[in-house]
């Protein structure tokens, strides 16, 4: 169970990091009514949405189909960029003059070139909001007040409101989001780890004589090949080293531009401080690969090899909760094997509070469509308790139901809902199998953050966070886990212990530097990955040195001071919007 909700939510988590791309909508949107009330639905309303963030594309089919036909007279069309053209498709639609009736889309120049063309309603014309959006206006004010203040940004009217943000939430900013799990580990092999006697962690270095202890206990995979401490990709990297920033993602910091940055102290460090988390993290990684603890493939091999190496039991330290996925299968869970959180004493993972402004999509309406007023309430309702929960796990009855006023999954929505399952849905629910009707709008983290406490049940929206979920057939490798750490989930026990940092999200985002400054910056993140990468490989202490010297020499001569100019006032910026945010 335990690996299904992670691999679960990492589909909803994981996501949230990518800003789709959108655009449009059929010219045949939908038919007038002519009865006077304009939330009549008399006549079935077609509806086109254009989604950035959409995997299929073509009529959205299934249970959701069936719910919204039956609740609004509404069918969707969907259109999905991603698979029909990227930015071609755009552009059509563009050209156009009508981008469709519903459209999501990033906070980008395509959505400053859409709102200047008129593609975008605004949806203050006419008192569209207030009248047909009343959960948007009494919940989400801040994801209103955001999108006007990216208009402004944008050199557009600040006083319209031209969509709301994904992932909004009405939880605290200094609550955690995330579900059962963190976004980064560390995580080990919890059955060797309980043979050597379950020693305390106290810092990042001290993995290392514990993780040959675990190799010399598990010296070969399942198929016989060698095993590794980390077995690393490079294929991840953006401006350093994606491997080499974990351990700073567990101390507290993340990145930017080549800053590592607090989550929620006004402090940075730049990732060539030889005494911060990045250069730190290269020499653990020297050490370990000296003592044969890297797989030697690391350097060439992609994210896809290195999957592949931990469903053969090749790995035996996770950096990510959703990477052991592949090794804590039920067959090996169920008789005590598999990955395990062993936190190590003075880490302060890295994690985002929920966000009243939402994230980084938009829900807009098109200005070409014909009945504002009906595809307004359709959006309003994806904001409610109702819309979240039957546009993410179904309607009740089917995958979920309550019992003695808490929900529950049914025993169909055991086999399908948290795997996104095949199995053909009861005739009552629609046709087709259960992911047929997975919302095909696909609003990345969903429309209100799922992870959010549903009021009606005081339990998450989640249903891998429900209390009849997590207590359920637990394995053998979590009941012993449990047991041990004094908590149900690796989430409960940082936050319970105080070893997570969060980061709230505020009105203000970082900007992205000017051509001058982005052309240097290019040039040194190829310096930075480079060297990473040869000094983990050193061939000894002198090369390492004459490794790190160069690079910091390197990256110094190309700008990497006035690149770092830029970065540090963005940061600067963070801790100010953050005390503003108090």
């Amino acid at each position: 169970m335990k690996r299904t909700m992670s691999k679960f939510l990492t589909l909803v988590l994981a996501a949230s990091m990518v800003v789709g791309v959108v655009g449009c909508s059929s010219s045949s949107s939908s038919s007038s009514t002519k009865n006077s009330d304009p939330l009549a639905k008399t006549e079935t309303l077609k509806l086109d949405v254009f989604s950035g963030t959409a995997n299929y594309a073509g009529p959205q089919i299934g249970w959701f189909g069936k719910y919204i036909k039956d609740k609004f007279n509404i069918e969707l069309n969907i259109i999905a960029p991603n698979l029909q053209g990227g930015d071609a498709k755009y552009a059509t639609q563009m050209a156009s003059g009508n981008m469709g009736d519903i459209v999501v889309m990033g906070y980008d120049t395509k959505y400053q070139n859409a709102v200047k063309a008129g593609l975008l309603l605004d949806l203050t014309k006419n008192d569209l909001l207030n009248k047909y959006g009343k959960d948007i206006v009494a919940n989400y004010p801040k994801a209103l007040e955001k999108n006007k203040d990216q208009n402004k940004g944008f050199g557009l009217d600040a006083t319209k409101v031209y969509g709301i943000g994904n992932g909004v939430s009405t939880m605290p900013a200094t609550t955690s989001s995330e579900g059962s799990y963190m976004t980064w580990g560390p995580n080990l092999r919890w059955d060797l780890y309980t043979q050597l006697g379950k020693p305390v962690v106290n810092t990042m270095e001290d993995y290392l004589p514990l993780l040959k202890k675990m190799q010399a206990l598990q010296p070969k995979s399942d198929s016989g090949k060698p095993t590794y401490a980390f077995s690393m990709w490079a294929d991840w990297d953006g401006n350093m080293m994606m491997n080499a920033k974990q351990f700073a993602c567990m101390q507290g910091y993340d990145e930017l531009g080549f800053l590592l940055i607090n989550a929620n102290e006004d402090k940075y460090q730049s990732i060539l401080d030889p005494a911060g988390y990045y250069i730190r993290t290269l020499k653990l990684y020297y050490d370990a690969n000296k003592m044969g603890l890297v797989d030697p493939d690391s350097i060439s091999q992609k994210s896809d090899n290195a999957a592949a190496k931990m469903l053969d039991g090749q790995t035996l330290f996770s950096w990510f909760p959703w990477q052991d996925n592949a090794y804590n299968t039920a067959a090996r869970t169920s008789v005590g094997k598999g990955f395990e959180l062993v936190p190590f004493k003075d880490e302060k993972i890295q994690s985002y509070g929920f966000s009243s402004y939402g994230d980084k999509l938009i829900v807009g309406i098109g200005a070409k469509t014909k009945q504002p007023a009906r595809v307004m309430e359709f959006v309003n309702w994806l904001y409610t308790a109702e819309g979240t929960m039957v546009s993410n796990f179904g309607p009740k009855g089917l995958g979920w139901d309550v019992k003695d006023g808490k929900p529950s999954l049914t025993e169909y929505g055991k086999k399908n809902v948290l795997s996104n399952g095949t199995e053909t849905i009861p005739a009552a629910f629609g046709t087709g199998s259960w992911k047929d009707g997975v919302n095909a709008l696909n609003i990345s983290s969903g429309t209100i953050a799922v992870n959010s406490i549903n009021p009606e049940f005081k339990e998450p929206f989640n249903p891998a966070l429900w209390n009849s979920t997590l207590n359920e057939n637990v394995s053998k490798v979590d009941a012993d886990w449990r047991a041990t750490m004094g908590a149900i989930t690796p989430k409960d026990y940082l936050v319970k212990n105080k070893l997570i940092a969060i980061s709230p999200v505020t009105l203000f985002a970082p900007a992205s530097p000017d051509s001058t400054i982005q052309q240097k910056q290019d040039q040194i993140k190829a310096i930075i990955k480079q060297n990473s990468w040869k000094m983990i490989f050193a061939k000894s202490d002198a090369e390492y040195d004459a490794l790190l010297k160069e690079m910091t020499t390197k990256a110094k001569g190309l700008g990497y001071d006035e690149v770092n100019k830029f970065y540090i006032t963005q940061a600067e910026k963070t801790f100010a919007s953050r005390k503003a945010a108090k």
